[in-house]
């Protein structure tokens, strides 16, 4: 069993004893190309968008031409455990709709982001019930980059991530803020693609102001990686964007992509809402973006 912030309340599993073994992996194309982003001076973006939902595709490509770095692709799952109320409505119409897990990676493959990276979102229990390497090779199929399973935890990744790293795709963890440095240096040392920090205790949702622990994780997580650091949850609009980005190398925005689909704004209200976070990351960046 997981806890919402990510940790095992079943301490330390034999999977854990895998996870030191693949620590040395080589770098990824999506880890290396966010690294050459972030070289070249540019605050990195990631919106997410819930897969399933009417026009999600299309909606993909418009955070594509909007200037995202990658785009992260949740599968719905019934029980989410780090999902607020709005990618908890978006997750359930998507699946009222008869949304699947091969429907929505199947999907991905058509879509056209000009080499935009994607990365999949979803539960363990959808990972299990395919079988890793079958999912992972589904995953290579569709040229999803990398994925995120946030109920899974370092100490039990082990299985799946040796069936993602030998399919070649790269599985990006969650850091945390309750995490020891100890701990989060071990987390660093086992993601791959970028570090997903963790900007406030609690589940996925807008905030009107940026919590403090948001920046205090990604200062935190800078000092034991060179990894690209992205903070994500609680993450509203361009400000907080470019706020957390004043220590992080960007921003995954979610719950407020989410949000316009939900309110019926479509691909086209997305595309300009992800470009005007686009916009505040650059100005912030300075000349050099």
């Amino acid at each position: 069993m997981t806890a919402p912030d990510g940790t095992s309340t079943e301490g330390t599993t034999s999977a854990g004893a895998s996870t030191a073994s693949t620590s040395s992996a080589g770098i990824g194309p999506l880890e290396a190309r966010l690294r050459a982003t972030r070289d070249a001076g540019r605050k990195l973006l990631v919106p997410y968008v819930t897969g399933g939902f009417p026009d999600w595709e299309r909606t993909v490509e418009a955070c594509a031409l909007a200037g995202a770095d990658a785009i992260e692709v949740g599968i719905p799952f019934s029980d989410p455990v780090i999902d607020g109320p709005t990618v908890q409505e978006a997750s359930e119409r998507a699946l009222a709709a008869g949304a699947t897990p091969r429907d929505i990676v199947g999907a991905i493959a058509g879509l056209d982001t000009g080499g935009v990276p994607l990365v999949v979102m979803t539960y363990y229990n959808i990972i299990h019930r395919y079988g890793h390497e079958r999912f992972a090779s589904s995953l290579v199929e569709a040229n999803v980059a990398a994925t995120i399973v946030p109920d899974l935890p370092l100490e039990e990744v082990g299985p799946w991530a040796a069936a993602a790293d030998a399919a070649g795709v790269e599985t990006v963890l969650l850091a945390a803020p309750t995490a020891s440095d100890e701990r989060l240096a071990r987390i660093c040392a086992r993601s791959r693609g970028f570090v997903y920090g963790v900007g406030l205790l609690g589940v996925t949702g807008e905030r009107a102001v940026l919590a403090r622990s948001a920046l205090d994780i990604a200062r935190r997580l800078k000092a034991v990686t060179d990894t690209p650091v992205l903070v994500g949850i609680g993450v509203s609009n361009a400000a907080q964007a470019a706020e957390v980005a004043t220590v992080a190398d960007g921003a995954i925005v979610g719950s407020a992509v989410v949000r316009r689909l939900l309110d019926g704004e479509g691909p086209a209200g997305v595309g300009e809402f992800v470009a005007g976070l686009r916009r505040g990351l650059d100005d912030a960046s300075g000349p050099s973006s």
